[in-house]
């Protein structure tokens, strides 16, 4: 049940398109396979054996802790997302994991080492992980722009609107966002106070542009944001 499970998750993932059937059961064989609920930690940076993780159900978020001891969110990993040993070396921060956002989540991995053969052995395959890898890249670079050129208030509404086009749906003329962050988790994203980021969601509750909840999130008029 498992190996045909792992064949569908890796076959409609666009990474893979460029191999043929036989290419992926082959890949299924060095694939692992978990389930996680929410709060499970999936990986450990530090870990022995690096892993490159496909993240095919549910929201994962990438923690980081300082020199203080304090947990500092890094990215939040979404449907399709590769995490992990992106990077393809040994420079790993052993002080980084990933913890489950959601009730269901469900991820394939694949040794670091399997997954450099692959690599190898697939040219096109090769091509694509690249392009993959550039544009998230890209996604953080931008991320990191905006924290360090933007207020907060600015932050926020640039964040809000990127979950939005990412993890929205539209419902009539509103979009509505499934919650699985904490306003301290927000807070953390946008790099600032947990009060800064509630007094600025209350602000923008206030003005009938969105609504905040433990479960969802409506926002009125993206365009309005």
């Amino acid at each position: 049940m498992y190996e045909e499970l792992k064949y569908w998750y890796l076959r409609d993932h666009k990474l893979f398109w460029t191999l043929s059937m036989s290419q992926i059961k082959q890949l299924c064989i060095i694939t692992g396979f978990k389930k996680a609920k929410k709060g499970d930690v999936i990986y450990f940076s530090s870990s022995d054996v690096p892993r490159v993780f496909l993240l095919k159900k549910g929201n994962i978020k990438i923690v980081a802790i300082d020199d203080d001891g304090n947990e500092i969110i890094k990215d939040i990993i979404q449907k399709g997302d590769l995490f992990g040993e992106l990077e393809l070396d040994n420079d790993r921060n052993s002080n980084e994991y990933a913890k489950a956002l959601t009730d269901e989540v469900i991820i394939c991995s694949f040794l670091l080492s399997d997954f450099e053969n692959l690599l190898l052995e697939n040219p096109s395959l090769a091509l694509s992980y690249t392009k993959f890898v550039g544009l998230k890249m890209k996604r953080i670079k931008n991320n990191y722009a905006n924290l360090i050129s933007k207020d907060a208030k600015t932050r926020l509404l640039t964040f809000l609107k990127d979950w939005a086009e990412r993890d929205g749906k539209q419902v009539e003329n509103r979009i509505v966002i499934e919650n699985y962050l904490t306003q301290t988790d927000i807070a953390q994203i946008i790099c600032t106070s947990r009060q800064t980021a509630t007094l600025l969601l209350n602000e923008l509750e206030e003005k009938g542009l969105m609504y905040y909840g433990r479960k969802e999130i409506i926002i009125e008029d993206i365009s309005k944001l």
